[in-house]
């Protein structure tokens, strides 16, 4: 199993930060950065390989490659998204279809959380794929939310649903199982060639849909941010030098 990241956006409600930056280099923690804390979490849990998908100012990225691999003990691979300024993140994880096949714990590359969340995930994996949900915090409507049925599938997954109705908001955290592989990644081709600005969480949908198990992972009560604005690059400050 692999660690991967989604770090191909540009983060312009960042700016001025993503003038030069991918959101995921945007330092939280004096000079640690979005992608730093990430990596540390995916060391934390013990893997050794992780690949980190890149597209707006990759360049970035790469400059930092060799200091990442000897701050964390990891080998980082780079897959390049081309269109990342132009599609949406479904196409970036179908790009990195060859590396999730050995299964993959996939982190969101504009999230801040603690390596708990990683762990959480590893301790209740079983076949398939498997969601980091939290089920405490109040979810609003720009929120990733997450409806389960009866025996605990993934029914709906969608920022477009009543907040009431949800079962708790994915926080951009998943371990795709490598038995899940070719069949997520035929899922996720489907979704950008329907609609290129559509989401990976709409290929997980999409795989669902088709008989696909996912399932969630609760977090119980843990402090995390998606950091898409400058409000919530405030509240990943205070979370981070307390990770």
């Amino acid at each position: 199993m692999i660690g991967l990241i989604l770090a191909a956006g540009a983060g312009r409600r960042l700016r001025p930060y993503t003038d030069t930056l991918p959101k995921a280099l945007v330092p939280v923690d004096g000079e640690t950065t979005i992608m730093d804390i990430a990596l540390r979490n995916l060391a934390a849990a013990g893997l050794t390989e992780v690949t980190v998908v890149v597209g707006y100012r990759a360049e970035a990225v790469e400059e930092r490659r060799e200091k990442f691999e000897r701050a964390y003990g990891v080998s980082i691979a780079l897959v390049h998204n081309d269109r990342a300024e132009e599609w949406n993140n479904a196409y970036s994880l179908w790009l990195a279809r060859d590396h999730f096949a050995r299964g993959a714990l996939l982190v969101n590359g504009d999230t801040v959380h603690p390596a708990g969340v990683e762990k959480t995930l590893l301790a209740q994996r079983g076949p398939s794929i498997l969601l980091a949900v939290d089920s405490v915090k109040q979810v609003a409507d720009e929120e990733m939310k997450t409806v389960f049925d009866a025996n605990g599938r993934l029914a709906k997954i969608t920022k477009r649903m009543d907040p009431a109705e949800a079962h708790g908001e994915y926080i951009g955290v998943s371990l795709i199982e490598a038995s899940a592989a070719t069949a997520l990644a035929d899922a996720l081709r489907t979704t950008w060639e329907q609609d290129h600005d559509r989401y990976y969480e709409d290929g997980f949908q999409e795989f669902a849909n088709r008989g696909g198990a996912v399932r969630a992972a609760q977090i119980g009560r843990v402090e995390w941010v998606e950091v898409d604005n400058h409000d919530d690059l405030a509240k990943a400050r205070d979370i981070a030098c307390r990770c």
